[in-house]
């Protein structure tokens, strides 16, 4: 259901959503996918992996260590950005945390300013959770805010002013 030849479209990801969130024993199927040979299929099921664990979040705790090893080894762009925001989703340990935000700040030198984006995204969700990674977290927005991208300046101050709250 994932395949296709288009790199621009979602497919039939949507309706794989919604099949997963009604069959959520499916989800093992879905993360085998992450690892697929094919870059659509994994592209469409990091963006249905995403969509689905917005919901269900507790579907992403069994593969902690999968994902956190594939965050810091993807090289995919769309892989990239969708595992910026389900791996701060996940219960992860201080240590954890900390290696997820050296993962994010590496996304940070990605040419894909979606990528670049979406890591800021993360570290800030992780920052919440883990008050010693809010310093390098706010110098990764402030940085932004200097030589960012428009969508990375805008989440910058979207996000710093919600640091600030």
């Amino acid at each position: 259901m994932l395949k296709g030849e288009d790199r621009r479209s979602i497919g039939r990801s949507n309706e794989v959503t919604k099949l997963v969130l009604r069959q959520p024993g499916r989800f093992a199927e879905l993360v085998e996918c992450l690892w697929s040979e094919d870059p659509i299929v994994r592209m469409r099921a990091a963006d249905t992996a995403e969509k689905v664990s917005a919901t269900k979040t507790d579907l992403l705790k069994p593969y902690k260590r999968e994902l956190l090893g594939l965050l810091a080894e993807a090289d995919q762009i769309e892989l990239r950005w969708h595992l910026a925001t389900m791996v701060p989703r996940l219960p992860l340990t201080g240590a954890e945390r900390q290696r997820a935000a050296a993962a994010l700040l590496r996304y940070l030198e990605d040419r894909s300013s979606i990528v670049k984006t979406f890591a800021l995204q993360g570290l800030v969700d992780l920052a919440r959770k883990e008050p010693n990674l809010l310093v390098p977290a706010t110098q990764a927005l402030e940085q932004s805010l200097l030589s960012g991208t428009a969508a990375m300046r805008a989440r910058a101050r979207k996000l710093l002013k919600e640091l600030k709250n």
